[in-house]
């Protein structure tokens, strides 16, 4: 396995919020405009790989919202599926190690503490779309499958469930803990996230510039989760090496 270096990493998303925190950490990564690498376009990617030659690619590019999903699935499946697809295929070509940004929506929520090896239902057309990106990397030899809950360093929203429960970190957390398991190496699927809590409580430990209220799964017209908080043990086995 090669030792991971900077310079010949690819992020796709890099304007979303995990990309442009990973600029921070990883200065020397490229981080191409979907102009120029649209994941649902294989020619255009082609040529950009065959000039660029990166050994490793951080796939964020994504649809992600829930409720727009349910209305209009076309876009998320064809940059969540179509597009992750394309990209898997273009990786096994060159021989390039993909590393795919999923999500803890994966898991039915029934019980929460997921470990990586859980059976997977979603319950929502997103999670569904995240999962079909799942299935086609886990058609590569060399792979990471990243599973995770963030967000903004700062709450954004006036309310937050009190039912749903997760390991939702701040985006910059989370960017620390991914690059700590590229530099270690990982392979095959990982969880990362914080100790359990209601989305409430993480919202409480954020912070705001206003004050949050509270708001019950119940009360949203999209399917959401009730527990799909993760089992960590992987990722702090890895960060001890």
């Amino acid at each position: 396995m090669a030792k991971f270096n900077p310079q010949r990493v690819l992020v796709t998303g890099g304007n979303g919020r995990l990309g442009t925190e990973l600029k921070n950490i990883l200065p020397k990564a490229d981080f191409p405009a979907s102009a120029v690498f649209n994941v649902t376009n294989e020619k255009q990617m082609k040529k950009y790989l065959r000039s660029r030659r990166p050994s490793l690619i951080i796939h964020g590019a994504a649809v992600i919202s829930p409720p727009v999903i349910d209305k209009d699935p076309a876009k998320a499946l064809e940059v969540n599926i179509i597009g992750t697809a394309l990209l898997s295929k273009l990786c096994l070509r060159y021989g390039i190690t993909l590393v795919y940004i999923s999500t803890d929506y994966v898991f039915d929520g029934k019980k929460g503490n997921y470990k990586e090896d859980d059976a997977v239902l979603p319950v929502n057309k997103y999670a569904w779309s995240k999962l079909g990106g799942e299935a086609a990397v886990r058609m590569l030899d060399d792979y990471l499958i990243i599973r995770m809950s963030f967000g903004d360093k700062v709450f954004p929203y006036d309310k937050a469930f009190t039912d749903h429960y997760t390991s939702r970190e701040s985006v910059d957390v989370i960017a620390k803990k991914l690059v700590v398991m590229l530099k270690a190496g990982a392979r095959g699927i990982i969880h990362l996230g914080h100790t359990r809590r209601s989305v409430y409580q993480y919202a409480k430990a954020l912070g705001s510039k206003k004050a949050i209220g509270k708001i019950s799964i119940a009360d949203v017209p999209f399917a959401v989760p009730k527990d799909t908080s993760l089992n960590t043990a992987k990722y702090k086995a890895y960060a001890k090496k």
